[in-house]
């Protein structure tokens, strides 16, 4: 079995889409960045590791037992044995997994751009592990939704961007179970003012769908206002409001 040692890795826990495990050039300071001091690298097939990257599904069980405590993380001067912590490759993407001791891929990080060709170098020449697991669960199955939006409606986002519009998506979910009329017609106004006189007809489900439909492209200041305005007066959304907008330090 092949091992990576002294790597860094910042988890992001109970992600089930990779675009949200961050690369390393949109880490922040005040991560929770740590120092694994050994930890098992495996080659595997291409489907896997984007089941691995992508869902919070069960692992194959062989895996499990492959790894089984054979990583340590460096902490205060002790080398902590953990559980079930390996890293992955398909040759083209890198993934690292802690699953704090469920069979799930809990926690998820990239690793820094050194270690990754480091990785890139040792499996160049191996093998894939092949490992049974339920294909049907695959990722590539995968269903996508409001409050999980699919990598396309984030792509080219940063990670503020990113967050910020998981944020909009969830107020606008929230919106939606109002079935409001008078609502949903003020904020879709506020969207587009121009289109004021054409939703004066149309029922609530058509607003909020020509809404959400509108807002899922891309990320600007107008779907940044929208935002600020349409979580006023909520206490969590305001916070999370808030984190995105303190100053980051990378």
């Amino acid at each position: 079995m092949l091992y990576l040692h002294d790597i860094w890795v910042n988890w992001f826990e109970g992600e089930e889409n990779g675009y949200n495990v961050c690369q390393f050039h949109e880490w922040r300071k005040d991560d929770s960045v740590e120092l694994l001091d050994q930890v098992p690298l495996l080659k595997i097939d291409p489907l896997l590791f984007n089941y691995i990257e992508n869902d919070l599904t069960e692992l194959p069980e062989q895996l499990l037992k492959d790894v089984y405590q054979k990583a340590y993380v460096r902490k205060n001067h002790e080398r902590i044995q953990l559980d079930y912590c390996f890293v992955v490759t398909d040759g083209q993407g890198i993934i690292a997994v802690d699953t704090i001791g469920y069979s799930l891929p809990i926690r998820k990080s990239r690793l820094i751009p050194r270690q990754e060709q480091l990785v890139y170098d040792m499996v160049s020449d191996q093998d894939i592990i092949e490992y049974t697991y339920d294909i049907t669960s695959s990722s590539s199955d995968k269903e996508y939704h409001i409050l999980s939006p699919s990598p396309i409606e984030m792509a080219g986002l940063t990670r503020k961007e990113r967050q910020l519009k998981q944020l909009l998506f969830m107020a606008l979910d929230q919106l939606q179970s109002t079935k409001n009329v008078s609502e949903v017609r003020y904020w879709y106004t506020e969207w587009d003012p121009m289109k004021y006189e054409t939703i004066q007809n149309k029922d609530f489900d058509e607003i909020w769908e020509q809404l959400y439909h509108e807002t899922r492209v891309g990320w600007t200041s107008k779907h940044e206002i929208l935002c600020e305005n349409l979580i006023k007066g909520q206490p969590f959304f305001e916070k999370l409001w808030e984190i995105e907008h303190e100053p980051k330090v990378n």
